[in-house]
Parts: C-alpha cells; sequence; structure tokens
C-alpha cells in the first residue's frame, strides 16, 4: 500500500507542481481520520489540490464558499415545504459527502461557523432531534484567509480544536511561478484513481501496528507539556489541549509510514509539531508585540525539551 501514497503524489502534480507540504499535510489528516485547516492568501491552489484528491482517491466531494451572509441550514440541511403532500421535506445539503471543503470559512460568522463542530467530532449530524452519520470516511478541509484580511472572523477556541493540523501556504517562487504558467498552457492529464475507501482502512489498519516506544510517549508529553508551564506563561495565553499530544502521536505514525520505517522516531514527532501546535497554543499581546507567533514559540520550545528529556519543564 505504502507505493500508492507516491501514486497518489504523482497524481496530484498533474494539476499542482508545488504545494508539497500542504500535500503531505493533507494525506496525513486524511489517513488519520482528522481535519485540516489552511491558512493563505487566496488564489494559492488550495482548491484545486482537494479537488484533485478527491478524485484520486474516489470519494464524493463538496465545495462550500462561506461568507457572512450564509446560514447553518446552507451547509447541513433545510425544511422545504411541499405543498402537494402538505408537509416539510428534509433536504441534506453538501456536508452529507466524503471530503468538505470549507472554502474560506473565517469569512462567515461564529454561528455558521458552529454548524461544523458535530460533523467534525462526531461525524454526524442533528436534524430535529434525529442523528444522522455522515458518509464515512468523513474529511474537512477549511481553508482560512489571514485575520488582517478586511471581512474575516477570528474562529472559535472550540472549533480551531478540532482540526488535527493547521498548515501554512505562501506564494511560490520566480520559477515555480514560470513553471504554473507553463502548466496551465499545457493540455490538462486525465486524472486516475488510485485509492478506494477500503484501501484506507487498509492503510489505517498498517499505520495503528507501527511500535511507539516509551521514549516517543514521554518526548511528546514534555513538549505539549511545555506549552503550559510557567516559563513560557508571558508568551502563551493557553497551551495546547491533550487533544494535541493524540495529534501529534496519530501524525507521528503515519510520517514513519511514508518513511518505511515500522517504528516511530523523533524526526517523525518534530515533523509535525508545527502543524498540530500552531493553531492550539495562543500567543499573549506582549508576544505579538515582539512579533513573536506560534511557529517561534515553538522553535524555543523544541530547543528546551531535549530527546532525552526526562522531566516537564
Amino acid at each position: 500500500m505504502k507505493e500508492k501514497i507516491q501514486q497518489i503524489r504523482q497524481e496530484i502534480a498533474k494539476r499542482v507542481i508545488w504545494n508539497d507540504d500542504l500535500i503531505t499535510d493533507i494525506l496525513t489528516a486524511l489517513l488519520c481520520e482528522g481535519h485540516i485547516l489552511v491558512e493563505g492568501h487566496p488564489w494559492l491552489a488550495k482548491t484545486l489540490i482537494i479537488e484533485t484528491l478527491a478524485q484520486v482517491v474516489d470519494l464524493s466531494f463538496s465545495r462550500i464558499q462561506f461568507t457572512p451572509d450564509l446560514l447553518p441550514s446552507d451547509i447541513v440541511w433545510a425544511e422545504i415545504y411541499h405543498p402537494k403532500n402538505a408537509e416539510f421535506l428534509t433536504k441534506k445539503w453538501p456536508i452529507f459527502n466524503n471530503i468538505l471543503l470549507a472554502d474560506e470559512v473565517n469569512r462567515a460568522p461564529a454561528k455558521v461557523q458552529s454548524a461544523l463542530l458535530e460533523a467534525m467530532q462526531e461525524k454526524q449530524v442533528s436534524i430535529g432531534g434525529v442523528s444522522h452519520e455522515l458518509p464515512q470516511p468523513f474529511f474537512v478541509l477549511a481553508t482560512q484567509n489571514p485575520i488582517e484580511q478586511d471581512g474575516t472572523y477570528t474562529l472559535p477556541e472550540a472549533q480551531i480544536d478540532r482540526f488535527l493540523l493547521k498548515s501554512l501556504v505562501y506564494y511560490p517562487d520566480k520559477d515555480t511561478e514560470k513553471q504554473i504558467m507553463q502548466q496551465s498552457l499545457a493540455e490538462q492529464k486525465p486524472i486516475k484513481k488510485i485509492l478506494s475507501a477500503k484501501d484506507l482502512d487498509t492503510m489505517r489498519d498498517e499505520i495503528s501496528q507501527i511500535h511507539i516506544s516509551e521514549n516517543i510517549y514521554d518526548y511528546i508529553v514534555h513538549i505539549v507539556q511545555a506549552t503550559r508551564s510557567e516559563k513560557y506563561s508571558e508568551y502563551i495565553l493557553y497551551g495546547a489541549s491533550p487533544r494535541a499530544s493524540v495529534a501529534l502521536l496519530k501524525t507521528a505514525q503515519v510520517q514513519a509510514y511514508f518513511a518505511g520505517r515500522d517504528f516511530v522516531a523523533p524526526e517523525d514527532v518534530r515533523a509535525m509539531v508545527y502543524g498540530v501546535l500552531r493553531h492550539r497554543i495562543m500567543p499573549t499581546y506582549h508576544a505579538l508585540g515582539e512579533n513573536i507567533d506560534s511557529d517561534h514559540l515553538i522553535d524555543r520550545i523544541l530547543e528546551d525539551v531535549p530527546l532525552n528529556s526526562s522531566s516537564c519543564l
């Protein structure tokens, strides 16, 4: 199964020739049965990547453009009156698909964003007091514009913590941008289906068998505990929850799987620590005043927590 990961990358490369780190994070979240939040400026191929991935893994796909006038019923369901039968019929909306792209999720107010909470955590939605299971697998990729842009809302902390990873997307360099222009003029190659839902289950079973030593458990705990320690209280308003520890453990297993190993190594943990923690630790105003963001704080924590650490900070 592991060779299919490379085949997936090759298929996505037919449409997108950059953002390799984002592709890795998306595949990681998909294999962990988690969700991913992607932050970056518009028009950086975020939508194209997830649309292509849906074709490659042969899963149903829907996209919702979040706007200030969006309502929760536009995402989950609506009751439509049927005059012939004189009754209300429930119409299921885009959330009832395997892959949901919540585009520019922070352009809608918190009431709308909260419509995703039950779906992301319990993989179900409640309609008229009745719970409806979502198709499996269910995967949310939400794109977020930088908060300093006009017309954006801050995501609620409870929703942010439900994202397994947060990835950052940047502008391409000059050589890559030239390749993008050349690719836009070339004839598009058809996308092949590489995986099925059953293949995903098989991969997840293989990943769950990857060995995790006691030292790796300790290393992850020390990193997450450090985000809550007194040493960083001047810079971190609140630290990561235990959900971060679980996320770091599972994503590290996937990185070992990608590398073809049957055990988790410290570099697997360090490879995922930024994606797992950057949205789960809140810098204080003092930190922001010194231009210290979450990634800078993670840098300091990794320096302070050696691989052989035997005690929390």
